[in-house]
Formats: C-alpha cells, sequence, structure tokens
C-alpha cells in the first residue's frame, strides 16, 4: 500500500532507536497502548499520574495539556518532561505534522495539520492518509515514497496534496521512518504549505518569460499571444485582451482579443467603457458585480459588449504615461477574482509595458531601416554586385539559393544573360535602364533557376563608383515575388469570379420573380383550355420557355452560391457507382469509359443531388473533348493537404479531403482558357452547342459544399478536373427523391406577405381557388397591421424574404410573439437570405424557391398546415 510520509530538512535523528528506563518509559508505554486502542492522539490520553482537569476525560485538540513540573537548574527533565515539551512542539508546530501506523492509518495529527487541509479532527484520525491527502494522480509517487522509507530513508520533495473540497495545495513534505525495537512502526510526516513561494516563483518566473518574449517575437501579436499564455498559468485567463491608445489618432484599439463570447471590437474614440476608464485614471481595477453596479449608478462607466460577473484590468503605462490596459474577465460564478489576482496583473503589466514600449520602438526602427536597406550578407533578398556588363562579381547566399546553386563559386561562373535571364532582352533593358539612370526601381524580370524552372524577381538597386573599383558596379537587391504574384493573380480571379457570382445572382433572384408570373399564369391557362383548344399549344411553349429560363437561373444561383442545398452525409463511391449506369449510354461507345474508386474513399457532407449535377457536367465536358474518341476516367482517393501541397496551385485550406478527379484525354486547354473556364457563359465550343454554365454550375456547387475544384491540362494532352470535398465521419444517409402528392386546398385563413405585386395576386388567386381564405400586405409593416386587424385565428403567414423596410424574418419574429401558433412557409428567389446558412436550410423552416408551379404552392401550403 502507497505511503504518504516527508521529512522536511535538518538532522532530525527520529527513525533511530531510543531506549529509556524508569517509570517515565512505563508511563509512555502505557499512554501509547491506550492511543492505539482508542484511536485518540497521545496528547489526548492523559497521564494516570496527574491529577486536576488536565487529567480528566478532555479529548478534544484544545484541551489544555498538563501543567508542567518546576525544573531547577541542576536537575534534568524526566521523561514525562520531554514528552510534555514533544507534545507542546507538535501541536505548536506551523508546519502540518501527523503521524501514521504502518497501515498507514493516521495515529496523531496537529491542529496545523487539520486546519491546513480544512479537515476536523474526528475525520483524520483512523484515516489511511492516502485517501485524505494524497491526489488520485500522485499515488504513484507515493508509492515511491513507501518504498524508500520500508529502506529506512528519508525523504523531502515539493509536491502537491489535495484538500478536503479537492483543490490542490503546493507543499514541502518531508517523512521519516518511525522505528520500534529496530523495525518500522509507522512513520511520521510533515507538511509545510509553500503555496506563497510558489506563487511568487511563478510570477518571477512569468516577469522572466515575459522580458524573454520581448527579445525572441517577431511581431506584437506574437508577443501578445505568449503574454495571454504566460497570464493563464498565474490565474484564469481564457477571456483576456490588450487595449492600446494611440494619442495621434485617439483612437483605442484591441489589437490581441480574446473572449468566449464577444469578437473583437474595432478601433473607437475614448467613452465611458471599464478599459477607457482604466486608461484614463491609470489605476487598476477589480470590477465585481457590486462595484460595477456603484460605477454605472455614479455615471462613471458605461458597459460595452456583455456583462461579465468579474472584469479585472490594469494600465499600461511607462511612467506616468498610460498607453494601455491589460484584461481579464470572467463569465462563471465558479471563477472569481482577488486582490492578489489584481497585484499579479499588475506586476505583469508593468513588465509588459516596457516589453510594448521597447517593441513598438524597434518596430518603428525596423520600418525606417526598410525604407533606406543597405546590401547586407544576411539578407533575405538576394543581393548583388554586377559589372556594367552584367557579370556576378558577388553574392549573397540568398542569391545562390534563389537560383538554386550550392556555391558562391558556381554562380559567379555563370554567363547572366545566357545563364540567369529567361529572356535575353529583359538582360538588356536591365542593362540600358543601369547606364540611362544610374539606378533601378522594382523592375520585373523573369529569371532561370538551375534546374531550368522560372522565377519572378524584382530587381531595385543603383550603380555607384569608388577608388576600389577601376569602373562603376552595379548594387542590387532582387526578390522573389513568384508566389506573391500567383497569389495575386489568383485573388484577382477570386475578385472577378466574385464580382460575377453577385451579378449573376442579383439577376437570377429579378428574373425569378418575373418568370413565376409567367410560369404560374401559363399553368392557370392551360387549366383552363381543353387540349385541343387552339391557344393550348401556345400556352405549353410559354410554359416550356419559362421552365428552360428557370433552368437558367438555377444554373446561375449555382454559380453564384445562393441555391438551396440538403447537406447530407454522402459516399462519393456510392454516387460514382450509382452514375456510371447512366453514364456509359451517354458518352457514346468511342470513349473508353473506367474507373478507380479508392475502397477506403471517405464520406463528405454535400447534396447528393447536386454532386451528381456535378459528375454529369464534368462527364459531358470530357466527352465533348473527345470528339473522335478517347479515354475518360473518375477516381476517387482520400488526401491530406499541407503547406507544402498548396505550393504552386490553387489555394486550399490545409485538411482532410476526399479528391473525385475527372480525367479524359481530349484537346486540353492553354493558360487563357483555363483561367476562363468557370465563367458563366463563357465556351469554346461552336454556338448553339453550349450554354457556358455547366463549369461555372460546378464551381458554384462545391464551393457552396465547402470544398475546391481545380485543373489540370495541356493543350492536345488532355484534362483533368479535381474535385476536393472535406472528409466527415459518420454513415451515409440513402438519397431519394421526394414522394409527390396530389395537391389540397383548405379552408385555413392564410397571412399573404409579397412585395411584388404581380406574384402576391398570383399567389392570392391560387390559394383562394383551393379554399382557403386570404388576408394579403405588400410588407412587412403592412403585415403586422393586417395581423392586428384580423379578429379571427390566422393559421399560416407565407412571406417573401427580402422586402423593402422589413422583411419576412422580422415579420415573422413580431408576429411569433402575437400569435405563437401560428406556422410560417417563406418565399424567394433567393435561397441565401435569412432562412438560409450558408445554402442550407434553417432546422424546421418551411421554404420555397421561386419560380415554383402552382401545384407546388399548393401541396407546399398543404403540408405546412398539415
Amino acid at each position: 500500500m502507497p505511503l504518504d510520509c516527508v521529512f522536511r530538512g535538518g538532522k532530525s535523528r527520529m527513525g533511530e532507536r531510543v531506549t529509556q528506563s524508569g517509570q517515565a518509559d512505563i508511563s509512555r508505554a502505557s499512554r501509547l497502548k491506550k492511543a492505539l486502542e482508542s484511536g485518540a492522539p497521545p496528547a489526548f490520553v492523559p497521564p494516570e499520574n496527574v491529577s486536576g482537569p488536565a487529567s480528566g476525560s478532555c479529548s478534544e485538540p484544545s484541551c489544555p495539556l498538563p501543567p508542567l513540573p518546576t525544573l531547577s537548574t541542576n536537575d534534568q527533565p524526566s521523561a514525562e518532561t520531554r514528552l510534555q515539551f514533544l507534545e507542546q512542539m507538535f501541536q505548536a508546530s506551523p508546519d502540518g505534522l501527523s503521524i501514521a501506523d504502518s497501515a498507514h492509518r493516521v495515529l496523531w495529527a496537529n491542529e496545523t495539520f487539520v486546519r491546513m487541509f480544512d479537515y476536523e479532527a474526528a475525520e483524520v484520525v483512523g484515516q489511511p492518509l492516502e485517501n485524505l491527502v494524497v491526489p488520485p494522480d500522485r499515488l504513484a509517487e507515493s508509492r515511491w515514497v513507501s518504498e524508500a522509507l520500508a529502506r529506512g530513508e528519508r525523504i523531502t520533495l515539493e509536491t502537491q496534496r489535495r484538500k478536503k473540497d479537492g483543490t490542490l495545495l503546493d507543499v514541502s513534505v518531508s517523512c521519516a521512518p518511525l522505528l520500534l525495537d529496530g523495525k518500522m512502526a509507522g512513520f511520521y510526516a510533515g507538511y509545510h504549505d509553500i503555496s506563497d513561494r510558489k506563487r511568487v516563483e511563478a510570477l518571477s518566473s512569468a516577469l522572466y518569460r515575459v522580458a524573454e518574449q520581448s527579445s525572441s517575437a517577431h511581431d506584437l501579436q506574437q508577443f501578445f499571444s505568449a503574454v495571454h499564455g504566460i497570464v493563464g498559468e498565474l490565474m484564469y485567463a481564457r477571456n483576456f485582451y490588450i487595449a492600446l491608445y494611440d494619442p495621434a489618432t485617439e483612437l483605442l484599439s484591441f489589437p490581441y482579443f480574446v473572449d468566449e463570447q464577444d469578437s473583437p471590437p474595432p478601433p473607437k474614440k475614448l467613452s465611458r467603457g471599464l478599459t477607457d476608464y482604466v486608461i484614463r485614471g491609470g489605476q487598476p481595477l477589480l470590477a465585481t458585480p457590486g462595484v460595477l453596479q456603484a460605477m454605472e449608478d455614479r455615471g462613471e462607466v458605461a458597459r460595452n459588449g456583455s456583462r461579465s460577473l468579474d472584469w479585472m484590468g490594469v494600465p499600461l503605462k511607462v511612467n506616468s504615461h498610460t498607453f494601455g490596459a491589460l484584461v481579464v474577465q470572467t463569465y462563471s460564478k465558479n471563477i472569481r477574482y482577488g486582490e492578489r489576482d489584481k497585484e499579479i496583473l499588475t506586476f505583469v503589466a508593468r513588465q509588459l509595458a516596457s516589453a510594448v514600449e521597447i517593441k513598438r520602438n524597434e518596430q518603428a526602427l525596423r520600418r525606417s531601416e526598410a525604407r533606406y536597406r543597405s546590401l547586407v550578407q544576411s539578407s533575405v533578398y538576394g543581393i548583388y554586385r554586377s559589372s556594367l556588363e552584367g557579370r556576378f562579381l558577388d553574392v549573397n547566399p540568398a542569391l545562390i539559393t534563389m537560383l538554386g546553386y550550392g556555391s558562391v563559386e558556381e554562380v559567379l561562373l555563370l554567363d547572366p544573360e545566357k545563364d540567369v535571364f529567361a529572356h535575353t532582352e529583359e538582360h538588356s533593358r536591365l542593362i540600358e535602364e543601369f547606364r540611362r539612370a544610374g539606378r533601378l526601381d522594382g523592375m520585373e524580370v523573369k529569371w532561370k533557376r538551375k534546374d531550368g524552372s522560372a522565377i519572378t524577381v524584382r530587381i531595385s538597386g543603383r550603380a555607384v563608383s569608388s577608388a576600389d573599383e577601376p569602373v562603376d558596379v552595379l548594387e542590387a537587391i532582387a526578390e522573389d515575388v513568384t508566389d506573391r504574384r500567383m497569389l495575386e493573380d489568383q485573388f484577382r480571379q477570386a475578385q472577378k469570379m466574385e464580382a460575377v457570382g453577385r451579378l449573376a445572382g442579383g439577376v437570377a433572384h429579378d428574373f425569378n420573380n418575373l418568370l413565376m408570373v409567367i410560369s404560374g399564369y401559363a399553368e392557370v391557362i392551360l387549366a383552363n383550355l381543353d387540349l385541343d383548344h387552339p391557344l393550348y399549344e401556345k400556352g405549353k411553349a410559354i410554359q416550356s420557355a419559362a421552365d428552360r429560363a428557370t433552368t437558367l437561373t438555377r444554373q446561375l444561383l449555382a454559380f453564384s452560391r445562393k441555391q438551396m442545398l440538403e447537406l447530407k452525409v454522402v459516399d462519393v463511391n456510392a454516387i460514382v457507382e450509382d452514375m456510371e449506369r447512366l453514364l456509359r449510354p451517354l458518352i457514346g461507345e468511342n470513349v473508353e469509359f473506367t474507373t478507380s474508386l479508392a475502397s477506403d474513399a471517405a464520406h463528405t457532407r454535400a447534396d447528393a443531388g447536386q454532386l451528381e449535377q456535378v459528375l454529369m457536367n464534368l462527364v459531358v465536358n470530357a466527352k465533348d473533348a473527345m470528339p473522335t474518341g478517347g479515354k475518360l476516367t473518375i477516381e476517387t482517393q482520400n488526401i491530406d493537404v499541407n503547406e507544402s501541397h498548396r505550393r504552386g496551385q490553387a489555394f486550399i485550406r490545409p485538411g482532410h479531403y476526399v479528391r473525385l478527379s475527372v480525367g479524359d484525354s481530349g484537346m486540353g486547354m492553354d493558360k487563357e482558357t483555363q483561367s476562363r473556364i468557370f465563367e458563366p457563359f463563357f465556351t469554346t465550343k461552336e454556338k448553339g452547342k453550349g450554354t457556358g454554365l455547366g463549369l461555372s454550375t460546378v464551381y458554384g456547387i462545391v464551393k457552396q459544399s465547402g470544398g475546391y475544384v481545380l485543373v489540370q491540362s495541356e493543350e492536345q494532352r488532355g484534362t483533368t478536373f479535381h474535385i476536393y470535398l472535406p472528409r466527415v465521419a459518420g454513415i451515409a444517409e440513402k438519397h431519394a427523391p421526394p414522394v409527390t402528392q396530389a395537391p389540397l386546398g383548405g379552408t385555413e385563413t392564410v397571412l399573404l406577405v409579397e412585395d411584388e405585386e404581380s406574384v402576391r395576386q398570383l399567389v392570392r388567386d391560387t390559394l383562394a381557388a383551393k379554399g382557403y381564405r386570404v388576408v394579403e400586405a405588400e410588407n412587412g409593416e403592412a403585415g403586422m397591421a393586417a395581423a392586428a386587424r384580423h379578429e379571427g385565428k390566422i393559421d399560416l403567414v407565407i412571406t417573401d424574404v427580402v422586402m423593402p423596410g422589413m422583411g419576412g424574418r422580422e415579420l415573422v419574429k413580431q408576429l411569433a410573439a402575437m400569435r405563437p401558433e401560428t406556422k410560417v412557409l417563406y418565399l424567394s428567389g433567393y435561397t441565401e437570405d435569412s432562412i438560409i446558412s450558408e445554402g442550407t436550410i434553417e432546422c424546421g423552416a418551411a421554404f420555397l424557391q421561386k419560380p415554383f408551379t402552382l401545384q407546388n404552392l399548393s401541396r407546399k401550403v398543404r403540408e405546412v398546415l398539415g
């Protein structure tokens, strides 16, 4: 069984065998025996030869000790006297002391022990020491101590012990074996509270680390993050921020802000917030609920953001100048701050303020130096000196690495015009510019690396002359901007796609309202015409044209990522296998069609129907790229993307993906075509053979599903599209088409709110024809007024989402307070609106996307009403 005992320093002789004789020994032995039998500490077992109150039945720790005999200066104290002295020392010790038997049961514990661990005396005696004070994660340590004691060793260590309420206490634990007749009969354990020392050490360490981080951190953000971690070791700091005030702009900014409930606020003028109060006053503030309420009552502060339970802020200042604040706060009743925490945070803030001031000065100095950067050997830029003819005279290590060589000698032997510049005319232009102006400012040229790959280099420099040089030389800085230019190109492309997407989405939304009226009234006309009526075919033509237009608008919505997706966990392999049967007849016999599906391909979260559409569009596109036949391959594979995987291609967030690839051996594409293939209405096909929306639809669906689509292609060498979809855990859900039901009518009351008059009239007439009582309104405000005037029950509100003034979501929110039983059906030409979150319908929200058929309207209304 583990043994928890500690001995704290010194040359104590406890554990050595001591033999005494005489009556005192007999009395002592008798008292020890009674203590073992009764379980009471020996100090509380009255000696038989002592009379008076101390020899009564009192056994409490507070009972007075027996009076001591008076000793002459020449008398040696008796064993009984020494025993009483020791007992008083035992009780008066500032350390927690305990003695346990060989079974680890506590025989005696002094008052300090009881107080230190928050027990009552009766709860301690007779209990195993491990159960009282040893934390579960320290049992192995306790066993090690027990083994050492069994070998007769004395142990001292600093560790943690558990109080009655489960909290941990830093202690210095000392223990030694107690011997009886040469054998271990128990052990002595002493506990010295070192919590204050540990706190001082932790604070000292924290201050040292803050100073250390101020030197090693590359920027203030990294430095602030390190300080956050250091403060978190001293106190609860999950909600932590640093505010800095700039007198020049009179703005208070929050360069580092971590909070469970609030997001980082933007820069602002000083106001009456708590942070502003600390910066103005330059004094620490611990705002408990009571303190905060009193300050608000006095008008000193006005809270912003979420209300925390305890808010604690200390000023950041150098000398008497306050330039910011360091703040922690807690929202939990179980975590509170005290004055000691405020003192600790103040110490940290002093160190932080000095470091921030130094860091800000360093940053200003670096910015200044960057404007006047010199040629230095340790520069991260390529630096070289060359003759006016272009021959390298000296190069730095960064330039050697940039060109892909291994030594200075290799580079100095190069002929820059032939071996470095990708285009000789650029070398000539650079030399001419140097000769003409004597300097270069950011000229971009193409260089060749040793392996033949091209890089884009930005060169700046000047022509210099000196007494040491026989002729003028060029000093230049070469910066590799290949990645930057690639990212800029990708960013411009993304901006263009976003702008086109917004335009397409807006056009589709407005056009959907028009199509709603066209297709709706075409449906009404056809329903009232006989099949042999001369206008019936014309009505069918109108309806067919409206359906085709609806398909186009939905493709535009797919590209602009504003279509409705029903995201579920799907098996990509299963979707490919299901589609394979449909695709084989589509591609024709002159195309060799193969699939290579990884057996371990993971699942993803997507709309199965839309994923089928992606696959269909890519296969059709591949087929059209192989008019005389070829090979088409569909593959699936699990892919892990990291930082190195991203270099040289479009951005993909690092993570775990399942990749769906569709490749063909067709004519391929040049770079110019590849840069435009996802634009809506862009096509390389002949007029009338394509809408230019196939790949745009693929792009929109994949992006809306949280994935990425990349293309690899070379002219006459085929094309491969790679679709990266985030992997998810879970069982794939079955994809089943919706079951259609015959539209039914009803007699319920419906509040119809729609700002487009023609759409409102069409829906009203349709519902009225089905037997519903319709109350209509042209916007949210009118809808609320109509609901207030209506005396009867309103069973359903049908509302457009986006309307001038009060929108549909706000209308429903206010109506729910007035009529909580009313059900809701949203209409919209958009699907990315208030009831849509990232393209997926919010749980419980009924939705109908325009344009819809009148049958679908009737069916949906009946479905919502039940």
